[in-house]
């Protein structure tokens, strides 16, 4: 028995050998990044093949090397001038984000699969009384990629909006949109108001769904939601009139609430899109509380990343 099992695994091991190495490389070019390793474990054809500028050449995306060529010329991470090898470089885009446009977007490869993954910053996104200091304060935080975040000093209307293009995303990908963003000392009234968020093609309606940004979300809302409309008072007033705990607060269970993210920033989801092959047009994104009329503050947002469903 075991002499027989000798004998099969030499058997395809000549058979391999014996194969054009052109032939095996298309063959593990259509599979994944992440077969791809694995396959160069199989024998010494497949992990030369597997190592090759030909194979990975085609797990990166068409267009990288026009990206890669949008990197913001001060960024921290510039692209590389010179690697080892089409494998180095996809490592490389995939562990360093490239700041490009200018500093208004991050380009990175999903590790396993190779889809692209982007962030908008906050200065790229239509921030109503976003240019008012009164509202809104543009600062700089070591922990950013950004020059820029927005702070929100204090509003009642909550309104943010983005787009990216979809001929930027990959085609035949499941995409999910996050707003990334941290509380400061002084949070305020996100502890009751949800949001209505949405993702969707520009110019055609999108399903909303409701989220809450109060970073303690979870913990919080077995409570009762305060009273909706008092606008007019000062957000101190209306923390104190928090009501008593009572176990009411309907729908509880079909909220989303924001998740720490390995960076430490918190992210919260605003929808899903499915982008085709081929399709044309702007992917816009939306984070609105418009209708309480509470006031609210106290949150830094550093931008909006569109991502690989599942992604991390």
């Amino acid at each position: 028995m075991d002499s027989r099992n000798g004998e099969n695994e030499g058997d395809q091991a000549d058979f391999f050998r014996a194969l054009p190495e052109v032939c095996v490389a298309e063959a593990v070019a259509l599979t994944c990044p992440r077969d791809a390793c694995r396959l160069s474990l199989v024998s010494s054809t497949f992990r030369a093949v597997a190592e090759s500028d030909a194979v990975w050449e085609r797990f990166l995306p068409g267009d990288y090397q026009d990206v890669m060529a949008r990197s913001a010329a001060d960024a921290p991470a510039p692209p590389p001038t010179t690697l080892a090898s089409k494998k180095a470089l996809y490592l490389y885009l995939c562990d360093h984000p490239l700041v490009i446009d200018g500093g208004t977007k991050i380009f990175s490869l999903e590790k396993c699969s190779g889809k692209k993954r982007f962030m908008v910053a906050a200065n790229d996104l239509s921030i109503v009384w976003g240019d008012t200091p009164r509202y809104w304060r543009w600062t700089s935080l070591v922990e950013s990629r950004f020059k820029e975040v927005a702070e929100l000093v204090s509003v009642c209307w909550l309104e943010i909006q983005g787009k990216i293009d979809t001929h930027m995303l990959s085609p035949d990908t499941i995409y999910a949109a996050y707003l990334v963003f941290k509380p400061t000392v002084g949070t305020h009234g996100f502890e009751y108001q949800p949001a209505e968020v949405s993702l969707g093609i520009s110019g055609v309606k999108s399903e909303t769904r409701t989220v809450y940004l109060d970073p303690e979300g979870g913990q919080r809302h077995r409570y009762q939601i305060m009273p909706g409309r008092i606008g007019i008072f000062n957000h101190g007033v209306a923390n104190r009139l928090r009501p008593n705990p009572t176990p009411t607060l309907p729908r509880e269970r079909d909220a989303l609430y924001p998740k720490r993210r390995g960076d430490e920033w918190l992210e919260i989801e605003l929808g899903e899109y499915v982008c085709k092959g081929g399709e044309d047009g702007e992917l816009e994104m939306s984070v609105m509380e418009v209708k309480s009329g509470n006031w609210k503050g106290g949150l830094i947002v550093e931008g909006v990343e569109i991502r690989p469903k599942g992604g991390k």
